[in-house]
C-alpha cells in the first residue's frame, strides 16, 4: 500500500510525531478508536525507548493486509536503531524493567501486551529492531509473537507520504506467493503502478509465477509501468518458483550460502520480454527468501547472524534495510524489503522438509 511514514526520532519533540504517524496510519487503515489508541501508545513508547536507551534512531509505519482471510488492513509499526542494543531481551520485556532513572519499565511490556503481534531482535553493539502489527480486531491470545511466512518494510524517498514501491503475500491452497512491485520512478505515478501489481496478485495467485506476470503485464498497460519479482513456494513439492522482470533484486539463503536470483530485463506493463525464465530451486527448513527494490544500495551484504535469520520475517526485512543504508550510501529511490522464510504452520510443508 502506497501510503508510508518515516520520522527519524532524535529530541522529544518527534515521539510526538511518531504517536501522530500511528494515529494518521489507523485512520488510512480504518481502525476503530481502541484499536488507534493501542497504535499510538506503542508508537509512543518506541520512539521514547530510542531516546531514552539508542540515543536515537526511526520510526516508520506501513499499511498492510491483515494476515489470514486477507480482510481488512492493518498497521505495521517499525522502530529501528544502531544504538547500544540489548544484552537481555527476555528481561527488558518484563513490566518493571527498565535502565532509565525514573522510568516505570513498562515500554516494551505494554507492547508485547498490547500489539495484536510484536516482535524485537537486538544485538548489543549494533542496535535493536522492533515491529508491531495493530490489526482491525483483536487477535487471539498467543498470537503476539507468532511468526508469518512473510513480512516486509517500504520507505519512501525523502519520507515522502506517496512510495512506489509494494510487496504482498497471498495463499492459494498449497501455494503461498510473495510479490514486490518498484513502479517506475517515484511519487504518485509510480505508486498508482505498484499497488495496480499488488491488485492484480490477489487475483491470479492461483497461476504459476510466469502467467502471473504476464498478467500483470496487462493490468499495469495503463499505468507506467514497474519492476515486478514473484516468488511462489509449493508446500506439496517443497518448491521455489521465481520469476521476475526488471530490477527488483532476489537473494535464497540455502544451508549457510546465499545466491542471487536474476530477473529479465523489462517493464511490466510496457516492455514485456517474449519469455521470462523461471527459476526452481528445493524450499527447505532454513531456506529464506529476500526480495528487495533497487533502493537498497547495490552491495549490500546479507544477514549471517542465525539469531536474526530465525526471527520474523518483517524483523528481517527491517533489519537488512536498516543496516543496508549508511551516510556514505544515501538512498536514492524507494525502497522496499521483503522477506519468506519457511511455513512452519502448515504441516504438510514441515513433514517434507
Amino acid at each position: 500500500m502506497s501510503r508510508v511514514w518515516e520520522i527519524p526520532v532524535h529530541d522529544s519533540t518527534r515521539v510526538r510525531d511518531a504517536r501522530i504517524a500511528a494515529r494518521e496510519a489507523c485512520g488510512e487503515a480504518g481502525l476503530a478508536a481502541p484499536r488507534t489508541a493501542i497504535a499510538e501508545l506503542v508508537a509512543t513508547e518506541l520512539a521514547t525507548n530510542l531516546l531514552r536507551h539508542a540515543g536515537g534512531g526511526r520510526m516508520v509505519a506501513n499499511l498492510v493486509d491483515r494476515p489470514g482471510d486477507g480482510a481488512g488492513t492493518s498497521v505495521q509499526l517499525f522502530s529501528l536503531d544502531n544504538g547500544p542494543g540489548i544484552a537481555d531481551v527476555a528481561t527488558a520485556l518484563r513490566d518493571g524493567h527498565s535502565t532509565a532513572p525514573g522510568s516505570l519499565g513498562a515500554g516494551l511490556g505494554s507492547c508485547l501486551r498490547s500489539a495484536s503481534a510484536f516482535h524485537l531482535y537486538s544485538l548489543p553493539g549494533r542496535g535493536t529492531v522492533a515491529t508491531a502489527r495493530i490489526d482491525p480486531e483483536p487477535g487471539v491470545r498467543g498470537a503476539r509473537t507468532e511468526q508469518l511466512p512473510a513480512g516486509g518494510i517500504t520507505v519512501a524517498l525523502g519520507q515522502a507520504d506517496q512510495c512506489g514501491d509494494a510487496w504482498a503475500w497471498v495463499r492459494s491452497g498449497t501455494l503461498l506467493t510473495l510479490l514486490l512491485a518498484d513502479g517506475l520512478g517515484h511519487g504518485p505515478k509510480a505508486a498508482h503502478a505498484a499497488t495496480a501489481a499488488v491488485a492484480e496478485l490477489r487475483r491470479t495467485a492461483h497461476l504459476p509465477p510466469g502467467d502471473i506476470l504476464r498478467r500483470l503485464h496487462t493490468a499495469l498497460r495503463p499505468t507506467r509501468g514497474a519492476a515486478v519479482a514473484v516468488a511462489q513456494v509449493d508446500a506439496e513439492r517443497a518448491e521455489l518458483r521465481f520469476a521476475g522482470v526488471g530490477n527488483v533484486g532476489a537473494r535464497l539463503r540455502d544451508g549457510e550460502s546465499w545466491t542471487s536470483l536474476v530477473s529479465h530485463p523489462g517493464i511490466v506493463g510496457a516492455y514485456f520480454p517474449a519469455h521470462v525464465p523461471v527459476r526452481r530451486v528445493p524450499w527447505r527448513r532454513d531456506s529464506l527468501l529476500v526480495l528487495h527494490s533497487d533502493g537498497l544500495p547495490s552491495r549490500w551484504a546479507p544477514p549471517e547472524d542465525h539469531r536474526l535469520l530465525a526471527h520474523d520475517p518483517s524483523v528481517v526485512a527491517a533489519a537488512i534495510l536498516r543496516d543496508a543504508g549508511s551516510p556514505a550510501r544515501p538512498v536514492r529511490d524507494d525502497t522496499s524489503v521483503a522477506v519468506l522464510a519457511p511455513d512452519r504452520r502448515t504441516g504438510t510443508h514441515d513433514s517434507r522438509l
